[in-house]
């Protein structure tokens, strides 16, 4: 299994070129296997916020997007609880703020999951599997 970040999400499903050969390998790997890309319910929360900021387009309003994400056989979007919650706020070492990126963290960390991110903070953290 794996956790997609945020951007990595919208970057695989948009087709988009950013993603790294490591990335894509890691995905394709896991598209073959039911429910094994997992996605953090934190991560439909910030797609939402930020195409209400006008800083994401998508090709569809973002409820009917996220359905046909969750159509994906591989992918399952998994609701942050309460042990990620808490656990986001205490992660070890050093860790910038931002919430989202903490819960994605957190819930990563707590399945022992890589994460598949671009974002240098998370790559930058050691207590964190992480691919790109």
């Amino acid at each position: 299994m794996i956790v997609l970040d945020t951007h990595i999400l919208v970057w695989w499903i948009s087709g988009d070129t950013k993603l790294s050969a490591a990335a894509k390998k890691t995905i394709a790997k896991h598209l073959p296997i039911d429910r094994s890309i997992l996605i953090s319910s934190i991560t439909a929360w910030e797609i939402a916020m930020l195409v209400e900021k006008g800083r994401l387009v998508l090709n569809m309003e973002v409820t009917g997007w996220l359905a046909e994400v969750s159509k994906i056989p591989s992918v399952e979007f998994v609701p942050v609880d309460n042990v990620v919650g808490v656990n986001s706020t205490c992660l070890p070492g050093a860790f910038h703020k931002d919430p989202a990126d903490r819960m994605i963290v957190a819930f990563a960390r707590q399945g022992s999951y890589p994460l598949v991110t671009a974002d240098e903070k998370i790559l930058n953290y050691k207590h964190v599997k992480t691919v790109w």
